[in-house]
This record gives C-alpha cells, sequence and structure tokens, in this order.
C-alpha cells in the first residue's frame, strides 16, 4: 500500500515539473498574469473618411506577434487589439503596427510611443494602453483600372444601347466580382469589391422606395383617374390649343412631382395622342412637351425623379428639402418652357381643326371615365397619407421608403387586389435590378480609388471655389445626363460631390446637392435618350404611327434645356448661396 501511494506521488511531482511552463503559458494568454497592452484607434483615408476592412498586424521587437484573432478595422475605422506578454516586457520594447488593405498602400511599420500604464489589475497583471490612429493611402493598383475600364464599359453599352442597360449593369457588377474571387484570390492587388461590400453598397431605401411607389400606382391606374384628367384639361382649354398644350404639361408636371414620372407619361401618352388626331395635329407637338415637364415636374420633389430618390437617401436629405429648395425654381422653368414651346410649335398648334368642342369633349368624357370610384377614393386617401409622411418623415427620423411601404401596403390590402398580379404585371423589376447592379458598380470605382481621383480632379478645377464648383457640378451634370442615362451619371457623383461639400468652403449648406439634382434631372431634357420619360415617350409614339428620330428631339429640346439650366445656375448663385 506504502509503496503505491509512493509511486502516484512520484507521478503527480513528475506532471507538476512537466506540464508548469504550459499552465503558465496558458494563464498568461488568458491574461491572468503578464502585461497586457489594449491598442485601439481609427484608420481613415485622404479624405478623413473612414476605411474598414484594413488588417492590422503587430511586432514586438521586430518580431510579428501572434495574435488570436485577426484585427481589421470595422465600418467606422476603429480597431482595437488586445496583447498579453510576459510580465515585464512592455519595459523597453519596441511596439509596432502595419496596416494594409487591398487598393491602399501598405503603411510600413509604424512605432506605438504612447504606450501608458494603467494600473495593475491583480498581482502579476498590468495593463497598459496606446492609441494610433492614422490615415492610409490609395494605391493605383491593377483593380482600379479593372474598375475604371468596367464602369466606363457599362456607361457606353447604355449610352450606345448595345444592350439592355440592366443586362449592362449586371454584366459590370458581375465581372467585378468574378475578378475578386478569381484573380484576387491569388494576389489582393486585384480585389475590387468582396461581396460583403456589394450587398452594403446596395442602397435598399432606393429600391423599396420605387417598389412601393410602383405599387400604389399601378392601383390607381386601374380608376382610370390618369385619363380622365387629361380629358378634364381638354376641357378647361375649350378648344384653345395654345391654353391646351400649356395645361398638359402644367397637369404632367404636377402628376410627375408625386408618382414616377416614366409611369406619368406611360398614362398620358394614350389620351394624348387621341386629342391630337381630333384635332388632327401631329402628337408629337404634344409629346415631346410634355415628356419635357414630367422631367420638370419631377426634379421639385424627392420621389418625382430617381435621380432625386438617390441624392435623397445618400445625403440623408427629407421631402421637404426638396421642396423648400427646388419647387420654386421649377415652377419657374416650367412656365418658361410653356411659352417656349408654344413659340416652337406654333405652326403645328395654329393647325388644329377646332370644329366642334363639345362634341369632343362629350367623346372623351364617354371614352375616358373614372372605372373605379370606390378603389379611387381609396386609392386617393392613401396617396395622400403617403405624401404627409413624407413630409414628416424627418421629423420622424423615417426613411421615406417606409412611408411608401406602408401606403402600398395598406392600399393592398384595403383594396383587395392580387399581390401576385401586381408584382408580376406593375413592378418595373428590370428596372430595380438595375439601380441594385449600378450601385455595386459604383461602389467598386468606389472601393478602388477612381470616384477619389475624379473628386480631386473637380476639386482641383475649381480651386477652392464655391460658385466654380456650383457651376461645374450643375453644367457638367446637365450635359452629361443628355447624353447618357442620368441615373448612371448621379450614382457616380454622389460620393464626389459628398466629398466636395465636407471639402469645399461654404459647401456644408448643401448647394452642391441641388446643383447635381436640377442638373441630373433637368440636363436629361436634352436628347431623346437623357432621361428614361423621353424613351418612353419615343418608343410610345413609334409605336403609334409617329416616328421621332434624334435629331428631331434635339432640334425641340436641346435649347429649352439650356435654357433652364440658365435659370437655375441664377437660383443657385443668387439664392441658395
Amino acid at each position: 500500500m506504502k509503496l503505491r501511494s509512493h509511486v502516484l506521488f512520484v507521478f503527480l511531482t513528475l506532471l507538476t515539473i512537466l506540464f508548469t511552463p504550459v499552465l503558465q503559458a496558458g494563464a498568461a494568454e488568458n491574461g491572468s498574469s503578464g502585461d497586457v497592452l489594449i491598442v485601439s484607434g481609427t484608420i481613415t483615408n485622404a479624405h478623413a473618411k473612414p476605411v474598414a476592412d484594413v488588417k492590422i498586424d503587430f511586432y514586438v521587437n521586430g518580431k510579428k506577434f501572434p495574435l488570436k484573432e485577426e484585427v481589421s478595422t470595422s465600418r467606422m475605422g476603429r480597431y482595437e487589439a488586445e496583447l498579453v506578454l510576459p510580465a515585464g516586457t512592455l519595459s523597453g520594447a519596441g511596439v509596432e503596427l502595419e496596416a494594409a488593405r487591398p487598393s491602399y498602400r501598405t503603411t510600413g511599420k509604424i512605432a506605438l510611443d504612447n504606450i501608458v500604464r494603467e494600473c495593475e489589475v491583480e498581482q502579476g497583471k498590468t495593463r497598459f494602453l496606446a492609441h494610433s490612429s492614422f490615415h492610409i493611402e490609395r494605391a493605383i493598383t491593377p483593380a482600379f483600372w479593372i474598375a475604371t475600364i468596367v464602369l466606363f464599359a457599362v456607361y457606353t453599352l447604355i449610352a450606345l444601347e448595345f444592350m439592355h442597360r440592366t443586362l449592362a449593369a449586371l454584366l459590370g457588377a458581375s465581372i467585378m466580382l468574378f475578378v475578386t474571387y478569381t484573380l484576387g484570390t491569388f494576389n489582393p492587388n486585384y480585389v475590387i469589391l468582396p461581396f460583403e461590400d456589394a450587398m452594403r453598397a446596395i442602397d435598399m431605401n432606393v429600391i423599396f422606395l420605387l417598389l412601393a411607389m410602383m405599387i400604389i400606382v399601378g392601383i390607381l391606374k386601374k380608376t382610370g383617374v390618369f385619363q380622365w384628367t387629361a380629358c378634364k384639361a381638354y376641357q378647361a382649354a375649350r378648344g384653345n390649343v395654345f391654353v391646351l398644350a400649356g395645361i398638359l404639361m402644367a397637369v404632367t408636371a404636377v402628376i410627375s412631382a408625386f408618382l414616377d414620372n416614366v409611369t406619368t407619361m406611360l398614362l398620358v401618352i394614350p389620351v394624348t395622342i387621341e386629342i391630337a388626331l381630333t384635332l388632327k395635329v401631329s402628337p408629337v407637338a404634344f409629346l415631346i412637351p410634355e415628356a419635357f415637364a414630367s422631367n420638370v415636374g419631377g426634379t421639385a420633389t424627392l420621389i418625382g425623379d430617381p435621380p432625386n430618390i438617390m441624392i435623397g437617401s445618400y445625403a440623408k436629405l427629407t421631402f421637404m428639402d426638396f421642396v423648400q429648395n427646388l419647387t420654386v425654381v421649377n415652377i419657374i422653368g416650367l412656365a418658361v418652357i410653356i411659352l417656349y414651346f408654344a413659340w416652337w410649335y406654333r405652326k403645328e398648334y395654329r393647325q388644329a381643326h377646332v370644329e366642334n368642342v363639345q362634341k369632343t369633349i362629350a367623346h372623351l368624357k364617354e371614352t375616358y371615365t373614372i372605372t373605379d370610384r370606390s378603389l379611387l377614393i381609396k386609392g386617393l386617401i392613401v396617396l395622400g397619407l403617403t405624401i404627409f409622411l413624407f413630409i414628416i418623415h424627418g421629423a420622424l427620423n423615417m426613411e421615406p421608403s417606409i412611408a411608401a411601404l406602408f401606403g402600398a401596403t395598406v392600399l393592398m390590402v384595403i383594396s383587395k387586389i392580387d399581390i401576385v398580379e401586381m408584382l408580376e404585371h406593375e413592378i418595373e423589376w428590370p428596372t430595380l435590378i438595375f439601380f441594385m447592379m449600378l450601385f455595386v458598380v459604383v461602389a467598386g470605382a468606389e472601393e478602388t480609388g477612381l470616384i477619389q481621383v475624379i473628386a480631386e480632379w473637380v476639386k482641383n478645377m475649381s480651386k477652392g471655389s464655391l460658385v466654380i464648383a456650383v457651376l461645374m457640378i450643375l453644367w457638367v451634370s446637365a450635359l452629361a445626363s443628355a447624353i447618357i442615362d442620368n441615373i448612371p451619371f448621379t450614382a457616380t457623383m454622389l460620393p464626389i460631390v459628398a466629398y466636395l461639400t465636407t471639402e469645399i468652403p461654404g459647401a456644408e449648406c448643401g448647394v452642391l446637392w441641388w446643383a447635381l439634382s436640377l442638373g441630373a434631372c433637368l440636363g436629361g431634357n436634352g436628347t431623346m435618350i437623357g432621361a428614361s420619360a423621353n424613351v418612353v415617350t419615343v418608343g410610345m409614339a413609334e409605336r403609334a404611327g409617329y416616328s421621332i428620330s434624334f435629331m428631331d428631339y434635339l432640334k425641340a429640346a436641346f435649347i429649352p434645356m439650356l435654357i433652364t439650366i440658365v435659370i437655375c445656375s441664377a437660383w443657385l448663385l443668387l439664392v441658395e448661396m
């Protein structure tokens, strides 16, 4: 028995001798003894914006320190690391960190010279603190050139209509992601945009707002209210074609301020064509002015035009911000273009055959009536509630999409509309997917540094002058939007304007956002491909047998587009600054 006890004692003694160092090391790792160094800080780019996913390594006395978990910055650019070392190690030790991220230059080793002894938490364990915040510089890598080529290729495909714009954006986004996870897997210089960042880049506030408004408009369309409104416009004009053209433009602008201008044109065009044929006037003389007016009216509010929806969501601008800053200048612009088009199409209007006004009115009343009064009342009540929520959403800290989704859902419930039919036939899924993929393409250009290069070029060209910056953004946006679709252009300009707003003295008032909105929305009026409403108008006119060539549209619309931009220039410089 004694022998067994001696053997057991010897065995336990050997185990203690063998495993004591291991247990001590484990205790040090767990923080029960030794020096504990907590390092924290924020990493930003040249624009002083936080940079996420920056990997940070630490070195002690020149040797890489093994960390339990990889340390990287959060979306706010912050990081925090805990280094556990044997007691007394930090005294006289050299501690350094190194930061690296694709599309950025590796910082090299940065010494932590501000290590402060905080306290002794318990016997044998001392806590130290260090803080290190710094900038990380962009690098021109292969990813930068690939993103640049993809972005401009998407623009080219859209502008020249080589393929559907949704397919072009989808192709560009998929190429960026594919390169990231193939070439980027072996070489970080080819990392354009990780999948997680791509998902975060999609602005769901924009997507849900468009989706909800499509539903509301789709339900209201079933009541015949839009065609009825156009008939009332003819009745109010009482046979005066000049007055009729002005009323149709004004009605189109007002409707477009609260509903999508593309949908507005889809609803107004058929009855406009019938009125024009009754008067024996080419429908083109009414359709081009109406398309122009729809873009002007849509510019006045947050929800009227897709570029405004994008700007409002990105810059956190409210519905009332747009109304207060843009409504008056667009009313002035609308009045001017009504007079301009009355002069431009004066020959066509004078040739109108107005024989029996009352008979024509009676015919239009019989053809275009309110088909469902009950649904119309429900729809107008919900639309009014939705607009009211748009007006107060800033005070509620509520995204506009929430107001729109609430209104759309309530309207579907009380109207008992088949949701499957609504989703299949009234939602423009290609448009929504186009927006989503476009956000990804622009995010890739931003992540690789292209947007920063453009922003700095604009800043250098303006020489820090707010006046020059306002005029540059307004006129470049207008001319560019006349050539290419204003939606991708706006998406590209959002981070640029955000940067300039913080860098140029006086821009914090938000005037650059209004310059972008006015330029992108009104500039799209210049050509038949500048805005979606223009494309829809030309397409429906052709299906009705009235072809509108690119040059015909340019001759009619480009000069009044320039006139509206001149008006906006004066407005921004005299009123907004």
